[in-house]
């Protein structure tokens, strides 16, 4: 039971403000909510696909691989703009498994076979309708396919890191990191750390 079990929800315009790079739509709806009252709401919302990101473990060294790159959005709200995150990226119709494979040796170099889904999540539910999948894998940080750095066509320009798992942690705090689907899987793998290393 839920306070919002006679909720309802009717769109009634639908408009595109922009299709540049992505989709930002203004959407007229009609909300009737939990007191029964219904009004007239609108809101923009920005819609870019769904996306895929995935942590790289090596239980042998406790370390995690992640990449550093330049966002805009970042720097204009005052950081310097260059991340450290987990690799992701979008789906662009591919299976959400196959899409972080592509990914990830674009990012990094790295050939994964075996991916294991760890949860999905909505990462900015109140303007953005992408969903991500996240994903985790077992890797040996020595063995590496190619020098991964990015897309080139998607003019991506990567810094590949490999950082002890409780350092990465500790970046959290200190803010170092602050890309919230990486600190999402760095505190997984915290949780999960045991089993992580028992698949070595």
């Amino acid at each position: 039971m839920t306070k919002f079990e006679n909720a309802k929800v009717e769109i009634l315009k639908d408009e595109t403000l922009s299709k540049n790079w992505y989709h930002l739509r203004n959407v007229t709806f009609n909300y009737t909510g939990s007191n029964g009252i219904t009004k007239t709401l609108k809101r923009e919302v920005y819609d870019r696909g769904n996306g895929a990101t995935i942590l790289l473990y090596d239980p042998k060294r406790d370390s995690v691989v992640l990449v550093r790159q330049f966002r805009i959005p970042a720097y204009l709200n005052g950081h310097s703009g260059w991340l450290l995150e987990t690799p992701a990226g979008l789906l662009d119709g591919d299976h959400p498994a196959e899409a972080i494979k592509r990914e990830v040796m674009e990012e990094t170099g790295y050939l994964v076979t075996d991916v294991r889904p760890v949860f999905q999540a909505f990462m900015s539910p109140g303007a953005v309708t992408e969903t991500v999948h996240f994903f985790a894998a077992i890797i040996d940080v020595t063995v590496r396919a190619e020098d991964g750095g990015g897309a080139a066509h998607e003019d991506e320009d990567i810094e590949v890191l490999e950082i002890p798992l409780a350092d990465a942690m500790a970046m959290i705090y200190t803010g170092e990191i602050c890309d919230g689907k990486t600190i999402m899987l760095l505190q997984w793998a915290m949780l999960n750390r045991e089993k992580l290393k028992s698949k070595n």
